[in-house]
């Protein structure tokens, strides 16, 4: 599963060429950051979970 703070990857590409995505607001909707451009995309969690690829990355706290 995913997590506050993890890197994702998303099934289509941003418009600067990554998919690599960190979780930066999770509730009813999820926020999320382009890892090369910085820009920030909020969806709902159904949309997010129907586009998510994987989990790139665990967030370090996530593992405390």
């Amino acid at each position: 599963m995913y997590d506050l703070g993890d890197i994702v990857e998303m099934k289509k590409p941003h418009a600067c060429q990554t998919n690599q995505w960190e979780i930066i607001r999770m509730g009813m909707d999820i926020k999320i950051k382009c890892c090369n451009c910085q820009h920030i995309v909020m969806m709902s969690r159904k949309d997010f979970e129907k586009r998510l690829k994987k989990v790139v990355e665990k967030s370090i706290e996530a593992d405390k």
